[in-house]
């Protein structure tokens, strides 16, 4: 099926929120002891001809947080060079769990990540950067994908970076990623946001600029050429202000303000301040040069709708998908 519908961008949508699923429902059945017949994760991985090929544990409370998938086409397949565009791993990372079993762990990295540093030297992600090596080296670069949601996506977000600077550029999606900025998109008010924005990007130039890290342009364009599929919700406070963060990039051209605009778009204040003292550049993990940006527009009652994994693989859905890069941006 994920063969036959490759071209699909709501196929790939829905199978690729499928195998998050499926590495979320994987801790669950390990939380609650489901075994052989009773195990309910093999169901999201099973249908699209996928096989799990690994489970991603993390050695500080044995909780499963990712999986490696393979995908098995099946072989009346009507057309070979479908099988052969589709992925032939995916490496999948699951977000937080508020269970007991996994939380303290899972709320602990959460604050790594708010924190703006520490993420790269936990051992959750030392696994998970290891694995996607491993499964590029065994496979190519062509053929491996990369999937995540929540905190799942700010570790595939950071291997994918880390990939795509040793030349490996990996398709990714990456399902309501954390932008770790106040969330302005959530004003209702068009010109009190665009404001905000400005200023905002004045503020992080100049400090930019005052801290001599007016360089480091080269080595962030160099990252142009990786476009993950970025997927948020403006009602989602902990990834919406992704929908600005790209749009006001062209808005900052058009007011003249374009090299400001470029300096504050590779920057972040708490970044800039965290760095203070420290060698090289203290790099923010949720900036990104360039996406494919979908949007979902579509009614969300409350934030377990609007931040969750389910919503992506529903047919429905009210989507706005903008491509963005570095230098240009254009409708999709």
């Amino acid at each position: 099926m994920f063969a036959r519908a490759r071209n699909c961008p709501h196929h790939r949508r829905s199978v690729m929120a499928s195998l998050v699923q499926g590495a979320y429902v994987l801790e669950r059945d390990r939380q609650r002891n489901r075994q052989g017949p009773d195990a309910l994760a093999p169901a999201w991985w099973k249908f699209f001809h996928f096989a799990l090929r690994q489970e991603l544990v993390d050695d500080a409370d044995s909780s499963i947080f990712g999986a490696v998938y393979a995908f098995q086409p099946p072989y009346n397949i009507l057309d070979p060079a479908a099988a052969a565009s589709a992925p032939h791993y995916v490496v999948a990372f699951r977000g937080t769990i508020t269970k007991k079993a996994s939380a303290s762990r899972d709320l602990e990295l959460d604050l790594l990540l708010a924190r703006s540093g520490g993420l790269e030297r936990s051992t959750r992600f030392l696994v998970a950067m290891q694995t996607i090596r491993d499964v590029v080296s065994a496979a190519g670069h062509g053929r491996v994908w990369l999937a995540g949601h929540s905190l799942g996506s700010a570790i595939s977000t950071l291997g994918g970076k880390i990939m795509a600077r040793a030349g490996v550029l990996l398709p990714a999606f990456l399902f309501n990623p954390p932008f770790l900025s106040a969330p302005v998109e959530r004003i209702p008010h068009k010109k009190v946001k665009h404001g905000i924005r400005i200023a905002k990007s004045f503020v992080t130039a100049g400090v930019a600029t005052v801290l001599n890290k007016g360089g480091g342009d080269e080595a962030f364009a160099a990252l142009a050429r990786w476009v993950p599929n970025v997927l948020v919700n403006p009602a989602d406070h902990i990834s919406a202000e992704y929908v600005g963060y790209f749009d006001h990039r062209k808005k900052m051209e058009d007011i003249g303000a374009g090299a400001v605009g470029r300096l504050a778009t590779r920057h972040s204040v708490t970044h800039l301040l965290l760095g203070i003292g420290k060698p090289g550049d203290c790099e923010p993990l949720h900036l990104f040069p360039s996406a494919v940006l979908t949007v979902n527009r579509g009614p969300s009652p409350n934030f377990k709708t609007a931040h969750g994994i389910h919503q992506w693989w529903k047919p429905d859905l009210a989507l706005q998908c903008s491509s963005y890069s570095y230098a240009w941006s254009a409708d999709c």
